[in-house]
């Protein structure tokens, strides 16, 4: 059966970290209809000035973040010294847990095009430790021929793919390459939310038409099918478990209550914040 469209969101010109121009396309707004999905940033442009100001140091804790460079650099540090660059069509991943600081800061390029996605942990392992990071290089990073479009798994699996996994919530991460006039039938079993998005171009998801830079949830079923137009696409599928938590939510931060944030913003103050050792993690 098909997963037919059940809310479409289209991102809004925004800015963060050091002034980097982007398109916000979920938030604080859309948590709960979107769980565990938080927040979702799109960032599209030929004009250096509009992003070389990138993300400094900054703290998260309670949450995962996956980021996805479509064309162009950026580069991760962390608090521990951590240093690693994903370049076009990778993807980098960092497991918060119960504290880190991080940097991510992209590099003069013809074209900066990509997105950052922000997944919640459940209650149970917000505090987990230590943090970690993992750079998803284009080695680790399997291609699948649909015909007429090609699957790149960024993470978790698809059929008897299998790419990198995170160790708390599932992510079934697909970059999906489409060609003009393609028609392709995804196969997305399970009770999941299921959240696409096009990054490039537009395509019809199972029956509805999806403009650019417009995220897509879908219902129940376990297929989804895409189809394109006169040019061609590249639209993005995220697939993962709904908690059906609290959610408390201020700045980096994303806890279960407002005392877990006063507590959080405390430590941060006093210098207590990060709670044990990150390290780089290089599980293929």
């Amino acid at each position: 059966m098909l997963r037919k469209v059940t809310k479409t969101v289209k991102g809004v010109p925004a800015q963060d970290g050091a002034g980097v121009k982007l398109t916000r396309v979920l938030g604080n707004w859309t948590a709960r209809e979107w769980d565990p999905f938080l927040m979702l940033d799109a960032f599209d442009s030929t004009d250096p000035d509009d992003y070389m100001a990138g993300f400094p140091m900054h703290p998260h804790r309670g949450i995962e973040t996956v980021t996805y460079v479509a064309q162009g650099t950026m580069v991760h540090q962390d608090h521990l010294g951590t240093k690693a660059t994903v370049t076009d069509g990778e993807a980098q991943w960092l497991t918060a847990g119960s504290g880190a600081f991080h940097s991510e800061m992209p590099g003069r390029a013809r074209r900066f095009l990509g997105v950052q996605l922000w997944l919640n942990l459940p209650a149970a392992d917000k505090m987990t430790a230590p943090p970690f990071y993992h750079g998803i290089t284009r080695d680790q990073i399997r291609e699948i021929d649909l015909g007429g479009a090609t699957l790149r798994l960024l993470t978790g699996s698809y059929g008897e793919a299998r790419g990198f996994e995170g160790r708390y919530l599932p992510l079934d991460y697909y970059d999906v390459h489409m060609d003009p006039h393609a028609d392709v039938t995804l196969d997305v079993p399970g009770e999941r939310t299921i959240m696409l998005f096009t990054l490039q171009g537009e395509a019809e998801v199972s029956g509805t038409h999806v403009g650019p830079k417009t995220a897509a949830r879908v219902g129940e079923g376990d297929q989804v099918r895409l189809r394109t137009g006169d040019a061609p696409a590249e639209v993005l599928l995220m697939s993962s478990v709904r908690l059906g938590e609290p959610i408390a939510w201020l700045g980096p931060i994303v806890m279960n209550t407002d005392d877990e944030l006063v507590r959080a913003f405390g430590e941060i103050d006093a210098g207590t914040f990060v709670r044990q050792e990150a390290g780089y993690d290089d599980r293929g």
